[in-house]
């Protein structure tokens, strides 16, 4: 096994758990994963951190994509004692394996910053969701201010490599808008307890408009 290979299985996954499961992300998290309804995918599913916060009845079904196979099953097993039917595939959001409007609700959390092609993705996200269905976002990205947007481009090269191609300085909102979305805010602002050039966050609901 290389390093490279080393470092993704074993010390990767504790990295995302110690930034994304800290009591204060999950704060967040509980402003948007609850307001999912209907059929729901959601990207990135595989660290199992919005599963506890979705509202089991007002969720008919449940699929997600996660490029870590390894996670899947026990994100599976979770779905399943919710009592919902279950969809979960290893892939990637650049490529969805699922049929035009097929769902009324995405979820995404921390993954727009770690894609490859993020307009890409969210052009898959608009084929899948419904027409008039709503993309729930919590993403981190590009500090509205120079001085941590400065820090965020000269730390971004050694950062993605050690942070699953996690990126810091793409836009958030923006990006979601001219995939052809409507924003619909509920909060941003700078996290409180990380540093600027990593803590500027943006979460709300993207109105999926029709052709």
């Amino acid at each position: 096994m290389g390093i490279a290979r080393w470092y993704d299985e074993t010390i990767l996954p504790k990295v995302i758990s110690l930034g994304c499961g800290s009591p204060e992300v999950d704060e967040l998290r509980r402003e948007v994963v609850p307001l999912a309804q209907g059929a729901v995918f959601e990207l990135g599913c595989g660290g199992g951190f919005n599963q506890q916060h979705y509202d089991t009845l007002a969720v008919t079904s449940y699929a997600g994509i996660d490029p870590n196979g390894r996670l899947l099953e026990a994100a599976r097993k979770r779905a399943r004692d919710r009592g919902w039917e279950v969809d979960i595939r290893e892939g990637r959001g650049e490529d969805l394996p699922f049929p035009d409007s097929a769902f009324d609700t995405i979820v995404c959390t921390y993954t727009l910053c770690s894609v490859d092609d993020p307009a890409r993705v969210l052009s898959e996200m608009r084929r899948v969701l419904k027409p008039g269905g709503r993309i729930l976002f919590l993403e981190h990205g590009k500090a509205p201010d120079s001085g941590p947007a400065r820090w965020q481009q000269r730390i971004e090269p050694v950062w993605k490599h050690i942070a699953g191609n996690c990126r810091l300085t793409r836009e958030v909102s923006g990006t979601i808008r001219k995939a052809g979305f409507e924003i619909e805010p509920i909060g941003q602002g700078y996290f409180e307890k990380a540093p600027k050039w990593a803590g500027w966050m943006e979460w709300g609901a993207a109105k999926h408009l029709g052709a």
